[in-house]
C-alpha cells in the first residue's frame, strides 16, 4: 500500500479484520457483540503534518515511510479532510517563489474543522522577522474570500500568530450542537466523524445513568461537554495546562454550568480519592460520583487508577490501545461486567483502532 493513500475497495475487509482481532482480545471478558462505527473511507483526518522538501525551484510535501524510513513525495493527500487536501497544492503554489515564506521552511501542520475553518502552521529553521509577517499577511488577504485561512509562524522559541491560534469545531450530539475550541499543537481527536460517533455512543450510555460523573484525561472537555446534560455534576481532570484552558473556554462557550475542570493527573486524583481528600477546592462528600469516564493514553490505566475506577458503579472506558485495555480488564473483570463494546475506526487502513467499553459493577 502506498503511504498517504486510501483504498475504499479494501475498507470493509480491513474493518472486519479489526473487529475479529478485538473480539479475540476481549473474548475472556465478554461475548457481547461489538458495535462497529465506520469512518469515511477517505478525507477523514482533520489534522495533518508534513515535512517540506526543497529541490531546486521545486517544493513539495513529504512524509517518511515508518518501515523503510524513505522519503515519500505527497502531491495529493486523500487521507486528510477535503479542505486540507484541496488547500495543500494551493499553499505551495503561493509560497514557491515567495522568499520570506519559503526560505528555510521545514514543516507545515494543518488543522481543519468540519465547518470549514483552516489553521496552517508554517515551521522554520530560522528566526522570523517582520518581512515574514508582512508576506503572510499579504497572502492571507490574497486568499480571501475563497480560502479564509489563518496562519501561524513557528521557529525555535518563537511563535507568531497572525489571527488566532485555534479553530472552533462543532459536533451534534443527541440533537444538541456543541462548539469546541481546538488549539494549534494540542491534542484533539483527528477523525471528526468518528469523534462525533464516540460522543453519541457515550451519551446513549450516560442517558441510562444517574448521579455525578468523574472524567479522567478530559483533554479539552470533549466528552464532558457532551455528557454534562445527563449528570447533576461533572468533575473533569487533565494534566495538560493548554487542554485545561481550552476546556474552561469550551465550558463558557457552550454555557454549561455543571462541569468543573481540574489540572490533576489521574495518579494524583487516585491518591486524593483513596485518602479521602478533597480534589483541590471541590468537596466531594455531597456528590454521588457513581460513574467514571476514562480516555487514557496508549499506556492505559496505571494500577492505582484501575483500583480507583473499580469502585465506581459504571465505567465508560475509551481506549486507543486494545492491548492495554485487555490488560486493564484482567483486573476490572473481577468487579465489573461488560455491558456494551464498540469499535470506532479512527484510523482506517492501519492496525490502530479505538474501543469503547461500558462496564457495570457486578
Amino acid at each position: 500500500m502506498r503511504l498517504g493513500q486510501v483504498f475504499p475497495e479494501e475498507y470493509d475487509t480491513q474493518l472486519i479484520e479489526k473487529k475479529n482481532r478485538l473480539q479475540k482480545l476481549l473474548a475472556a471478558y465478554t461475548s457481547t457483540d461489538i458495535e462497529l462505527f465506520r469512518s469515511s473511507p477517505s478525507h477523514y483526518r482533520q489534522r495533518a503534518e508534513f515535512r517540506i522538501w526543497h529541490d531546486g525551484d521545486d517544493i513539495y510535501h513529504a512524509m517518511f515511510d515508518p518501515q523503510t524510513k524513505q522519503k515519500v513525495r505527497i502531491d495529493y493527500f486523500p487521507v486528510a479532510s477535503q479542505l486540507i487536501a484541496d488547500f495543500m497544492p494551493i499553499l505551495l503554489s503561493k509560497i514557491q517563489y515567495n522568499h520570506p515564506l519559503r526560505y528555510k521552511l521545514y514543516q507545515v501542520d494543518y488543522l481543519a474543522t468540519q465547518s470549514g475553518e483552516l489553521l496552517v502552521s508554517l515551521i522554520y529553521k530560522r528566526q522570523l522577522e517582520q518581512d515574514w509577517k508582512d508576506a503572510v499577511t499579504a497572502l492571507t488577504a490574497e486568499l480571501l474570500p475563497d480560502w479564509p485561512v489563518k496562519f501561524i509562524g513557528r521557529a525555535r522559541k518563537q511563535k507568531m500568530v497572525i489571527d488566532t491560534d485555534f479553530v472552533t469545531e462543532r459536533f451534534t450530539v443527541d440533537g444538541t450542537t456543541l462548539s469546541y475550541q481546538q488549539v494549534e499543537g494540542s491534542f484533539t481527536q483527528p477523525n471528526a466523524g468518528i469523534n462525533q460517533q464516540m460522543l453519541a455512543w457515550s451519551a446513549g450510555i450516560a442517558n441510562k445513568l444517574t448521579g455525578d460523573l468523574l472524567e479522567l484525561y478530559c483533554g479539552n472537555a470533549n466528552f464532558a461537554l457532551a455528557l454534562a446534560r445527563y449528570f447533576n455534576q461533572v468533575v473533569a481532570t487533565e494534566i495538560s495546562r493548554t487542554s485545561i484552558k481550552s476546556a474552561e473556554y469550551n465550558i463558557q462557550l457552550n454555557n454549561i454550568t455543571n462541569v468543573q475542570v481540574l489540572q490533576m493527573s489521574a495518579e494524583d486524583v487516585s491518591k486524593a480519592l483513596v485518602s479521602g481528600s478533597a480534589l483541590k477546592n471541590i468537596e466531594l462528600s455531597g456528590m454521588a460520583l457513581n460513574t467514571v469516564l476514562v480516555d487514557p493514553p496508549r499506556a492505559g490505566l496505571d494500577p492505582d487508577t484501575v483500583s480507583l475506577v473499580s469502585g465506581f458503579n459504571d465505567i465508560i472506558y475509551i481506549s486507543c490501545n486494545p492491548d492495554t485495555l485487555a490488560a486493564n480488564l484482567q483486573s476490572l473483570n473481577k468487579t465489573h461486567r461488560i455491558m456494551k463494546t464498540a469499535l470506532f475506526d479512527q484510523f482506517p487502513y492501519s492496525h490502530h483502532l479505538e474501543t469503547g467499553v461500558w462496564l457495570q459493577k457486578r
